[in-house]
């Protein structure tokens, strides 16, 4: 069985790698190229959105892997429509309103379709604070064609995978970083639906295979990027990772380890904003988050991915062998670290 996911790791990742070497010599022809000056960069344009290939690849095999139950179909309809929106909005910017309300009824798709979580797994349980399990099924509302529906979880889903959206999404300021997050993120959910606690093999299956797409996207946005993935991309890799934790029994503490980067950022980002007295969906400054905080202070577009993807793939794996109490502890350590991070990097004008 472990050969299997392997040989489809690769296989994703091969056919992904022959689509976007397509894609890089097609997307100039048809116009499909970036906005450098928009961002008030001094290159070449690049071919972009390179997602539509990510997106495309997963379509190829997800009705392969997937049977075709309702959440399939949930699933199925809620990438497409989503894809749709963002590859319109990497042409012709959306307000931030008409992006979240697309958003918001995907994720809501998602959730009536059957992709839920009944409960989350107390984190202080063992220091006597709650119970051991935190119940999102105790209030129900009832639907025509989906049934009784529990209202807490549909909640939490729709904020969770709105989250995992755009908190990769705001971190795809430099190329390759969300590529090589998510790569990271879906093999750890890879190992974790393999492990004896979870025990779920079909999740493997579309973790490694998304795992090879996130991979083939890297080997060509990596910087010097040959191409740029875009909001097509990651918002994509984005809600799939926020899907596949809540397929894997809500790990999402472990999900939370791996993408805690882009997640607290996203969150500390919102809090400058909130503090500054500014909207929190538009951003102007080139120094909120860490990333361009980073590069700012000297740091190149390659240390920044590295550090990034390093705390990822140390805090993500370490889960994997940590209980719910210690992944908490984790997480404040992650917390703490990125507290400490964004100390290091604030703007030179704030301390002078």
């Amino acid at each position: 069985m472990t050969m299997l996911f392997f040989e489809l790791f690769l296989l994703a990742f091969a056919v992904a790698v022959a689509l976007n070497a397509i894609a890089i010599r097609v997307f100039p022809r048809l116009g499909l190229l970036d906005f450098p000056k928009r961002y008030g960069l001094a290159r070449e344009r690049l071919p972009y959105p390179l997602g539509i290939i990510a997106v495309l690849t997963f379509l190829i095999f997800f009705p392969a892997l997937a049977e075709g139950t309702m959440e399939a179909r949930g699933i199925l309809i809620g990438v497409l429509l989503l894809a749709v929106t963002t590859i319109i909005d990497d042409r012709t910017p959306l307000p931030p309103t008409v992006r979240a309300g697309v958003h918001a009824p995907v994720a809501l798709l998602i959730f009536v379709s059957g992709a839920r979580i009944y409960t989350l797994t107390n984190p202080l349980a063992s220091i006597a604070i709650g119970g051991p399990i935190i119940p999102l099924d105790r209030l129900t509302v009832t639907v025509p064609i989906f049934g009784s529906l529990p209202v807490w979880s549909g909640i939490f889903t729709v904020l969770w995978l709105g989250l995992t959206i755009n908190a990769l999404n705001w971190f795809d300021g430099i190329p390759g970083q969300v590529s090589v997050l998510s790569m990271i993120a879906f093999l750890t959910i890879g190992l974790l639906a393999v492990s004896a606690r979870v025990d779920q093999p079909s999740l493997a299956i579309l973790a490694f295979v998304l795992a090879g797409i996130a991979g083939a996207s890297l080997l060509f946005t990596f910087p010097p990027p040959r191409a740029v993935l875009g909001d097509t991309g990651a918002m994509f890799f984005g809600l799939l990772i926020g899907i596949l934790t809540i397929y894997s029994g809500g790990k999402v503490a472990t999900a939370f380890l791996v993408l805690g980067v882009p997640l607290i950022d996203f969150v500390l980002v919102i809090a400058r904003r909130i503090l500054k007295g500014k909207s929190i969906v538009r951003g102007d400054a080139k120094d909120e988050h860490l990333h361009h905080r980073l590069l700012l202070k000297g740091w190149t577009p390659r240390q920044v991915i590295a550090l990034t993807a390093g705390i990822g793939t140390l805090f993500g794996l370490s889960a994997l062998f940590l209980s719910t109490f210690q992944k908490f502890l984790a997480a404040l350590v992650l917390f703490a670290l990125m507290l400490f991070l964004s100390w290091y990097s604030r703007p030179k004008k704030q301390h002078e």
